[in-house]
């Protein structure tokens, strides 16, 4: 026995056993032992002698269960160790720079310019008709600020500027861009304002006749109560005329320049139309002149109120207006 297991001359197997092949390769004599049918069939069958070597013993002790694979065998890597090279593809422009910011980088720089794209407005004209463009623009804007200046003062509470200029912003104003309106809410009016009228008549035996006076103010109030759309002329006319008079007329009615006279014709012409559709005039009578009145009338205060105010009625009447024979002609009766 002791032949067989020690001494450097000693067999690598016993008689009738088939060696320790894991024992053999931890004393540093491995090797195949030829003439091993079992062997030779696992070599040909591709494993491992030491898979079919061992009889009895643990299959962890041959192939090292329980350990990676890359201890055992040598040769199974990670693939990133084995290859050792490979890495991403660089993004196009700088070296290591990620897709992301080259694409950020090209949404920051934003699209470029068109040269070929057309040219609008002032652009797109040509040199010559630029210059004279530019200049009316700048003439349109100018007389738009100079317009919205005069209007402003205009409804402004009164001023340095409006008492020294007022000749001049009331030329501009007046008559196309009238206003009737006041800014920073004015007192509310707190009158009732009648306008009223009568006739002088020419009877067909040449007598003379005058009519009593109608209320006209009260007359488009009629018309206007109840009624979901009343008319411009009915709400505004016989006002306007009335607000037109005493704005261009002193306390004694006498008129101031030419817009005196001209709200005189106004509101003549107002006052014969209204007492002609009114019917003032009998058949075969006609119309001489006209006159008009005003009645004023203060708001009563509300009961919860201290103040006194007179309820009384005010009266102002004008002077009689004679009629031109145009006027005369169309309210006379017929």
């Amino acid at each position: 026995m002791d032949a067989y297991d020690e001494g450097p001359g000693a067999r690598l197997e016993r008689p009738g056993d088939l060696g320790d092949p894991v024992s053999a390769r931890r004393a540093g004599a491995a090797r195949d032992v030829p003439g091993d049918p079992r062997r030779e069939e696992a070599t040909r069958a591709g494993e491992r002698p030491a898979e079919v070597t061992g009889v009895g013993e643990r299959p962890a002790e041959v192939t090292g269960v329980g350990e990676r694979p890359a201890e055992v065998t040598g040769a199974r890597e990670r693939p990133a160790e084995t290859t050792g090279t490979r890495e991403r593809p660089a993004a196009p422009g700088a070296a290591g720079e990620r897709p992301s910011d080259a694409v950020g980088a090209r949404k920051a720089e934003g699209p470029t310019s068109d040269p070929a794209a057309p040219r609008t407005g002032i652009a797109a004209l040509s040199r010559r008709y630029q210059i004279p463009a530019a200049l009316a623009l700048s003439a349109v804007t100018v007389a738009a600020c100079v317009h919205l200046g005069m209007v402003f003062l205009h409804v402004a509470p009164a001023n340095v500027v409006t008492k020294e200029h007022g000749k001049t912003i009331d030329s501009w104003i007046y008559p196309e861009f009238e206003q009737n309106w006041k800014l920073f809410a004015p007192n509310p009016l707190q009158q009732n304002i009648d306008v009223q009228a009568r006739a002088e008549l020419r009877t067909g035996g040449g007598a003379a006749r005058t009519t009593g006076w109608y209320d006209l103010s009260a007359l488009d109030g009629a018309a206007i109560d109840g009624n979901l759309l009343p008319s411009h002329t009915q709400q505004n006319e016989l006002r306007r005329a009335w607000d037109f008079y005493v704005t261009s007329h002193e306390g004694e009615n006498r008129p101031v320049g030419l817009r005196g006279a001209l709200s005189e014709d106004y509101l003549r012409r107002v006052v014969a139309l209204r007492l002609g559709r009114e019917h003032a005039a009998r058949p075969g009578e006609t119309v001489e002149g006209v006159q008009v009145r005003i009645r004023t009338t203060n708001v009563p205060p509300p009961e919860w109120s201290d103040e006194q105010v007179s309820t009384a009625p005010v009266y102002r009447r004008l002077p009689w207006w004679p009629l031109p024979d145009g006027e005369r002609a169309g309210v006379s009766a017929r």
